[in-house]
């Protein structure tokens, strides 16, 4: 018995061995010297060793996920868009003529907000790695509440368009922050809802703002104290300042910290059930290897080019909400169903493809027949959240996960300042240029939706045939995109493969908390 047991730990020591003499040829990348740069996360589950918990207890940690983590993030979201939307909310109320504007320098303050977020993005992604994410959240907040509400003050086109800057350059961290803060917190089949969550949000204050701007607007008009439109920005900056100390109440720093999480075992849950995702929470130093690793890996570029392509155009902007939610819902309810996320994104980019190339056929005197093709159109809206939440599930290493949104969300800000120029007025009603580059941007999303999936489906097998040459299994699944019930059911079939294997169930996903890029772990599982 004692020489059976001496080698099996022979056997497995030796195929320890044999991993890092793997990770050191694959991808051309070497294993780094992670564990010494060991995130709060490691350590705790370290000292604790292994952790037992139920599903029930599961399920209750992540229902006070769900509220400290989740809701502050739909709030800020909200808040977010009701603030940026302030200006076109103010136009109704006659900002143009009371300012001065004139020719395009209206349009100029929507543009000049994605104009600082553009230049934004680079010192957003530094300072979410080595700033504490609740705090960076927390500044920028404050920061943009008060531009808003000195936009009151700001009484010609010079002024409004510091004010839009400033707003725009404090907003630009926002969605890498709530990508990153979603990372740290769930699983990868349950980001995609919380993705979802706070896009809806931001629909809402589509529905929100106007209400709140056209009370706001009558109640002013005629006080001889203030104009109206200069009532919207004092307003809505004052709702948003005052929801800083709600949000700052609610949302935590990270699962090693968190308040709501009110004894020892709670906080170890939180952290050692993310061990599935492989990504680790989040670490404090920015690792230029893994930046350098970001610029050479081609999935950086194919979502950089869906950020650009999925940009606003001023023709498409209809109240449709109720598509743009249930779409998403059922979008992602589906990807989650089937476990893959390119071939329902590829046949939603159809819709709008379908949808802008009928606006160009349509005779102009027959509104019901354009109306259904915007409806059609619409479906657009859809595929920027489906987007983020792929490219937040196929992408390990806290600076390549930051590095890698910062520069989808710079081309986003890009494709955001570009649209609505091609939109030329002299072309009106038809606008045919706008929706020709439309097409043209949605057909080569489809080709990139495609290749992405076959890419990934590429990398997977690169993946499966390392952990294999570890003497693992090859139909190892992910369990990260399981349901809770079926996760768990796995879990018994997986002890007894890696048991077969000579490994016990403790060395699974093992590099989790090591901050490993994605080339660098043979854990990481792509997901299509």
């Amino acid at each position: 018995m004692e020489d059976e047991k001496k080698t099996g730990v022979e056997h497995l020591e030796a195929k320890e061995t044999h991993l890092s003499d793997i990770e050191a040829g694959t991808h051309g990348a070497t294993k780094y010297k992670a564990n010494t740069q060991m995130d709060d996360a490691a350590r705790l589950l370290a000292e604790a060793g292994h952790v037992e918990y139920s599903l029930d207890e599961m399920k209750h940690v992540l229902r006070r996920i769900d509220f400290y983590v989740c809701l502050p993030m739909c709030i800020t979201y909200l808040i977010q868009q009701m603030d940026k939307s302030s200006v076109s909310y103010a136009a109704v109320f006659e900002l143009q003529k009371e300012t001065g504007l004139h020719g395009s320098q209206y349009s100029w303050l929507s543009s000049v907000v994605y104009c600082a977020q553009l230049v934004c993005q680079p010192i957003s992604a530094y300072a979410l790695i080595v700033f504490p994410v609740k705090y960076w959240v927390i500044f920028n907040m404050t920061a943009w509440s008060i531009c808003t509400i000195c936009t009151t003050a700001a009484h010609n086109f010079a002024t409004l368009l510091v004010c839009r800057m400033l707003l725009g350059a404090f907003e630009a961290t926002i969605m890498p922050s709530f990508v990153l803060i979603t990372q740290m917190w769930w699983l990868r089949r349950e980001q995609s809802y919380r993705t979802v969550a706070y896009q809806i949000a931001n629909s809402f204050a589509a529905i929100i703002g106007p209400l709140m701007s056209y009370g706001i607007g009558k109640a002013v008009q005629n006080s001889g104290t203030i104009k109206e439109y200069q009532g919207i920005f004092l307003f809505i900056g004052s709702v948003s300042l005052a929801m800083v100390p709600v949000v700052y109440w609610l949302l935590p720093n990270s699962p090693t910290t968190a308040k709501f999480l009110r004894n020892g075992n709670d906080r170890l849950i939180a952290i050692d059930r993310l061990r599935e995702n492989n990504t680790g929470t989040k670490t404090s130093t920015f690792k230029w290897d893994q930046f350098w690793e970001t610029l050479r890996d081609p999935k950086t570029y194919m979502w950089m080019g869906f950020g650009f392509s999925t940009f606003n155009t001023i023709l498409m902007q209809i109240p449709t909400g109720f598509i743009g939610i249930f779409g998403l819902l059922f979008s992602i309810w589906l990807t989650n169903r089937i476990k893959m996320r390119w071939p329902i994104i590829a046949v939603i980019v159809l819709f709008p493809i379908a949808g802008a190339v009928a606006l160009t056929q349509v005779n102009h005197s027959k509104p019901g027949e354009l109306m259904a093709c915007y409806y059609v159109a619409y479906f657009f809206t859809i595929i920027q959240p489906l987007l983020i939440s792929w490219s937040n599930l196929n992408a390990a290493g806290t600076t390549k996960r930051v590095v890698t949104t910062a520069m989808m969300f710079g081309a986003l800000t890009i494709g955001n300042i570009v649209g609505p120029q091609v939109y030329l007025a002299v072309e009106a009603p038809y606008y045919h240029t706008g929706l020709y580059v439309d097409i043209g941007c949605w057909c080569v999303e489809f080709i990139l939706v495609v290749t992405m999936g076959f890419h990934l489906r590429r990398l997977n097998r690169k993946q499966e045939a390392r952990r294999v040459a570890m003497g693992l299994p090859a139909d190892i699944k992910d369990i990260s995109l399981m349901s809770h019930n079926e996760a768990e059911a796995y879990k018994v079939e997986l002890a007894a493969l890696l048991a077969n294997a000579g490994f016990d169930q403790n060395h699974f996903n093992e590099l989790a908390y090591d901050d490993l890029t994605d080339f660098n772990n043979p854990w990481f599982m792509y997901v299509q």
